[in-house]
This record gives C-alpha cells, structure tokens and sequence, in this order.
C-alpha cells in the first residue's frame, strides 16, 4: 500500500520514522511519500519537501513567512493528488496539518489517519469540529486524551508512548557507549527548551539559581539546531558545562534536573530524575490571565497531566525566579520525602503510560484498517 505522511519539526520527523520502519514490517509492499525530514527519508520514505523550509513558529515568524506556508500547503496538496496514496497519515504540527485534512477530506477519497494529536485539549478545543470532520482515524500517545475526546463525541485510538520507546531503546545500549565522566559531584541536568526564545528567557534563571548551591556540577543539555555561540552569549562566565547531541546521556547521569515545560518533563521522569518544572513567559504577570482565559488544563508538564496530580512543582510565569527554583531544587539534592515522593509518582505515571511498543501498535491498527477497507 502507499503510504502519504506528513510531519514539521525534528520530533514529528523522529516519531515518524519509527512509524513507518513499524508499518514496513507489517507490510511488506508499503511506499512511503513524504513531507518530513532527514529520519523520514532513512527509514524510506520519498522526501518531496524538507521540514525545514516550513517549520516556522511564533506570530510573527507565521505572518512574515505566510506566502511560504501557504505554498507549502498547496504543493502538499496537489502532491497528495497527484500520488494517490492509500492513506494520508499526519503527526502532530497542528496548523498545517489540520489545513491538509481539510483539503483532502473535501476533495479526495483517501482516509486521513492522524498520529499524535493536536493538543486541542491545552487550548483551541474548537479545532475538534475540524477533526471529527476530516480526520477518519486519531492515533494518540496521551493516554488522558482519550477521555477528552470521548466527552466531544469523537473516539480515538490510545497506542502508547513512543518516548518510552526512544528511552528504553537508548538505555538498552548504556554498556555500549561512554557514559559522562563521574567526577563525585552530583549532577544537575539543565533542560532550557529547544526554541532561542525559550531559551533566553528560561536559561539565565537556571544558571543563577544553581550558582550558589555547592558540590553539585551543573551541565546544560543543548537543543539541536542552536549554535553553541548563543549558548555563549547567554550563559556568559557562568560555571556550567554545555553538553550537545546527548540530552539522554546528561538525564542518565543527572541526579536532580530543572527542565523547562514540554516533551522534556516526560524524558526527565522517564529517566527516574527527579525535576522542578521552570518555564518564564515574556510578561509574566499576563501568566494567570492567560491561563484562566485560554489554557484548560491543570498543569502544563506531561508528568503531572499523564499523572492527573502534582507530581512535579510547576513554576511558571513570575512564580518562575531564581529564589522560588533555588528552593524547589535543593530538597531534590538528597534523600528527603519530597525526592521520594516524585519518584513513587514517576512510577504511577509509567503504569499509566503503559509498555512500549507505541509505533509498532499503531503500525498494526494502521494496517489492519487499511486491509479492511
């Protein structure tokens, strides 16, 4: 069967791949057509447009850049036509991705499959309209999804979590590559955000509130894509060291973490570390409206939304600042109640993740559906 995929940033890229190397096992006819990224295209798809010509985010990146998206969006469209696939299977990246569905909906007979849900239940739970209309089939890696969209009228398909498949294969070749070098200090994993913006306004606090906490090594796990000279720039004369390509390899080590709000909370307990979840916005006392107004759920981390508790302090906002991290940091540093508390806490949050095997199950439901029509 041909097989029309469609991810837009370095994630939707990596969650992708997997799913089409599961879907190649299962059938072994399967042509891949994508709008994707450099891991897409190892794991065999035909690369028609690369991410990174499109993967603009923000307000004002969007407006400026918005002839480029939208041709983008044209030529997915009419390469969608012209290919005829069996199916159109879309990861994450909402905006463009929902717009494609759309279209494909309206104009073609070929079922949409989504991968990774847009996270409609944040904010822009109007979007689900869109999605019981033109997204035949909803493959989900967040197991409180399921109740969200069931209160909407719309069922959807929970396969696992394909982050515990990335860290259970990574831990699976720990013997086999060299590990941080163990100077006695215990370490503390430094997780800014993978976007400068976020970076900026979340590092600096960090660093600062690390400083005067001794006998502890603060290292940095840097974003890929960002140069080391912005990490430079901002992390000045600080005592800190800078680790890239190995984020897993720095939360192996670490013994306690500060990690800014996103997929990175997930990896972080996965990997039994307990953390204080920072994320500063440009005008922090907007932060409480903005919550009140737009964003409907009760955390922000994924621990604490897969959890369905405050397993995690989440500082966001002006409660993110250099004494409140610097408080919620060092009880992390030895054997106390509230360490163990987050680690029992991580372990009701795996029994709720599941196992993994995430792409192959969705491979399976891909393909059994696909048979059946």
């Amino acid at each position: 069967m041909k097989y029309y995929l469609v991810a837009g940033e370095a994630s939707g890229d990596l969650h992708a791949s997997n799913l089409m190397r599961a879907i190649a096992r299962r059938d072994s006819r399967a042509q891949f057509r994508c709008f994707g990224g450099d891991m897409m295209q190892a794991a065999g798809g035909e690369l028609v447009k690369h991410y990174r010509e499109l993967a603009y985010m923000g307000f004002w990146p969007v407006l400026t850049h918005l002839g480029t998206i939208l041709g983008g969006a044209r030529l997915c469209f009419r390469d969608i036509s012209e290919w005829k696939p069996d199916v159109v299977i879309l990861v994450d990246y909402p905006g463009f991705n929902l717009s494609i569905a759309e279209k494909v909906h309206k104009h073609l007979s070929i079922p949409v499959y989504y991968y990774i849900s847009p996270k409609i239940w944040a904010w822009k739970s109007w979007r689900i309209k869109n999605i019981r209309r033109d997204v035949d089939e909803l493959f989900s890696i967040l197991p409180f999804e399921v109740e969200f969209f069931r209160k909407h009228d719309y069922d959807i398909r929970y396969v696992g979590n394909p982050t515990v498949d990335e860290i259970s294969e990574f831990k699976s070749f720990s013997g086999r590559r060299p590990a941080l070098e163990d100077d006695g200090r215990r370490i503390v994993a430094l997780l800014a955000g993978s976007r400068r913006q976020e970076i900026s306004r979340n590092l600096p606090v960090m660093l600062e509130s690390v400083r005067s906490i001794d006998g502890i090594r603060p290292i940095l796990a840097c974003a890929p894509g960002i140069e080391p000279e912005f990490y430079d720039s901002i992390a000045g004369d600080a005592e800190v060291e800078k680790v890239y390509g190995n984020t897993f390899g720095v939360l192996e080590s670490a013994y306690a973490a500060l990690v800014t709000s996103g997929t990175a909370t997930l990896e972080t307990a996965l990997f039994d570390v307990p953390q204080v979840v920072c994320y500063k916005v440009p005008v922090s006392w907007a932060m409480s409206i903005i919550k009140k107004l737009f964003i409907k759920v009760r955390f922000v981390s994924l621990v604490n939304l897969v959890s369905g508790s405050e397993v995690v302090p989440e500082l966001l906002g002006s409660a993110m600042n250099v004494g409140n991290v610097h408080d919620h940091l060092v009880p992390l540093l030895s054997d106390t109640t509230e360490r163990r508390m987050q680690l029992d806490g991580y372990t009701r949050m795996k029994s709720i993740l599941g196992p993994a095997g995430a792409p192959d199950r969705a491979a399976m439901q891909i393909v059994d559906l696909l048979n059946q029509k």
